[in-house]
């Protein structure tokens, strides 16, 4: 059977998080074991923990935030790349790629390797390659990388590069098992008004 896979990260105490950024955290503030008659519970954590989209407003105080995000751009056809990520990701990845009809593009780079703990360096997105994409017709970039940028940049080039040409930003995915092909995407936001970001559940269905 062709089943909806996850590509999400799990959110849990031990979910890696931006140094300096909020963790997740859970309790029950209602308690069937403390005598109620629920369970409820609360949670707190960054926007951008785990697998999550940026809108463009955490990087631009100009930008749409999550609410006025199209949805369409998070779910239908994507197509799912491997590349060989060393230093930063650029327009001579895709050579020979065919890029026809592809809205949403995937990267698996297979360059964050250990979940459990947060990566002390990541490759880029060249901000020369978002034009590149979006002639292409790509509207949505996604990868499995805590970010498009270093993790120490302040001006987050590629961010800026891939907003200004139209393609938004999917990030945290969990690729590493996943065959390259054409897939069925799903990864919507939640429906927050003022949010920089947002959480999604990300999943894949083999197309064909």
């Amino acid at each position: 059977m062709n089943l909806w896979r996850d590509i999400s990260q799990r959110l849990n105490e031990n979910t890696p998080y931006w140094p300096g950024d909020t963790p997740y955290s859970y309790r029950l503030n209602s308690s069937i074991a403390k005598g109620s008659s629920v369970n409820v519970g609360e949670i707190r954590m960054s926007t951008h923990l785990g697998t999550h989209i940026d809108a463009p407003f955490h990087f631009d105080e100009n930008g749409k935030k999550i609410i006025e995000l199209d949805l369409d751009l998070y779910i239908g056809p994507a197509l799912l790349v491997k590349i060989d990520a060393a230093k930063s990701i650029g327009v001579e990845a895709f050579t020979g790629i065919d890029f026809t009809g592809i809205e949403r593009l995937l990267l698996a780079t297979g360059q964050w390797k250990d979940l459990s703990r947060f990566p002390e360096w990541i490759p880029t997105i060249d901000p020369e390659l978002a034009p590149y994409l979006a002639d292409k017709g790509v509207k949505l970039l996604g990868l499995d990388l805590p970010s498009v940028d270093y993790l120490d940049s302040q001006e987050l080039p590629a961010h800026h590069a891939l907003s200004g040409c139209g393609i938004h930003i999917l990030e945290g995915l969990v690729l590493e098992s996943v065959e390259p092909g054409m897939y069925d995407l799903a990864a919507l936001p939640l429906a927050l008004e003022e949010g920089d970001g947002s959480p999604v559940r990300a999943v894949l269905k083999r197309k064909g």
